[in-house]
């Protein structure tokens, strides 16, 4: 499966903010998103990815108080990208090797959408299913 047929089925909502955007503020919106973590946009240039990673290490690293500072203090700036045209198993690739979980996604470059770890495992789960049933009616017809 593609990452475009991906974007297909789950939408191309990106939750996007700005870099001078407050921690605190930026856990409220994933709260109210409900997403593990959200692209940190200049204008129309992706600067970063802020994740719930980034809060815990902030925490660790300086308790309470990183929660005033800006997002772009914390966020993680080697962002990784992916193209519509990508299979799931590249993406599995790179998210392993990374140890990364969110990729947005650049068509012409303009940001097109994020896939989650989420999204790859249900397309995962989606193809191995197709494949057993596919067997099954297979074995049954004999």
């Amino acid at each position: 499966m593609l990452v475009a047929e991906i974007l297909k089925d789950k939408g191309d909502a990106v939750y996007a903010i700005g870099p001078d955007v407050s921690v605190a503020e930026a856990c409220a919106e994933l709260e109210r998103k409900r997403v593990g973590a959200l692209i940190v946009c200049d204008g129309d240039r992706v600067t970063g990815v802020f994740s719930e990673r980034d809060v815990v290490r902030a925490i660790a690293r300086e308790g309470q108080a990183c929660l005033e500072r800006p997002v772009s203090a914390v966020m993680s700036t080697d962002v990784v990208f992916t193209a519509p045209a990508e299979t799931v198993g590249v993406l599995m690739e790179r998210m392993t090797e990374r140890r990364i979980r969110h990729l947005p996604v650049l068509s012409d470059g303009r940001l097109a959408g994020v896939i989650s770890i989420g999204d790859v495992v249900k397309c995962q789960i989606a193809e191995v299913t197709y494949e057993a049933e596919s067997l099954k009616t297979y074995i049954a017809a004999g």
